[in-house]
């Protein structure tokens, strides 16, 4: 199992179409993926619904829990998409 904190920051945070786009990228992986404001309180990285329903500002750190026989390549995924702003301009 893999583990990571990631800080949100692009200046829309993870609204819906920031949301599709993680969705998206995390189900390219075999590996469970999930994502939350703290470990205890963990979602489905998988579900946009579930990623909206965070209301992940620009500024908010998340945790991220990776767990198969990709996580190394899903953690690196995940994190050039969330440092590259979402493909966004800001």
């Amino acid at each position: 199992m893999t583990r990571c904190q990631i800080t949100i920051i692009n200046k829309l945070g993870l609204h819906a179409r920031a949301a599709a786009k993680l969705a998206s990228t995390a189900n390219r992986f075999g590996c469970s993926l999930k994502t939350g404001h703290s470990p205890e309180q963990m979602v489905d990285a998988k579900s946009v619904m579930s990623l909206m329903l965070l209301a992940a500002s620009q500024g908010t750190t998340l945790h991220f829990q990776f767990e198969g026989e990709d996580e190394r390549e899903a953690e690196t995924a995940i994190r050039e998409l969330i440092d590259d702003r979402f493909g966004e301009e800001e």
